[in-house]
């Protein structure tokens, strides 16, 4: 998986942007960003890198669970950030349901969407950490 630079780019940011959720982050940003980590690492474990038509099941349940788990956070939270990264995540799920209802979308397409609504996931995340940082530091509390 992390063969490539572009690969080892991303991993970084991912986990410079969940190590601020974590540093800097409110309790919603601290589970925002461990939804990430883990969904990150389950991904890596459950994908089949040699197939490239059809349904990836195991990757599928995986954003599934995450979109849920993104929706619960967005639920039980006043942030908005967790409404976008549960959007963002609604995009992937829709990829993998184009997959499964035979749509045949290039493999390009379906790669892209999903490696771009992550990084909007992950810019959601940071944008609401920042926030919760800010938030803190104006009422004296950091």
């Amino acid at each position: 998986m992390f063969d490539t630079i572009y690969a080892q780019v991303a991993a970084a940011i991912g986990a410079i942007v969940v190590a601020f959720a974590f540093l800097k982050g409110d309790e919603p940003e601290r589970v925002g960003g461990g939804i990430y980590a883990i969904s990150a690492l389950a991904s890596l474990l459950v994908q089949e890198e040699t197939r490239l038509h059809g349904p990836q099941w195991g990757l599928m349940m995986v954003d599934a669970v995450t979109l849920a788990a993104y929706a619960a956070v967005a639920w039980k939270s006043r942030r908005s950030w967790p409404v976008w990264a549960s959007a963002l995540q609604s995009l992937i799920v829709m990829t993998h349901v184009l997959t499964l209802v035979d749509v045949r979308p290039p493999m390009v397409a379906f790669y892209a969407v999903i490696n771009g609504a992550s990084y909007g996931v992950l810019l959601a995340l940071a944008i609401g950490v920042f926030q919760a940082w800010r938030d803190r530091r104006v009422l004296g509390l950091e």
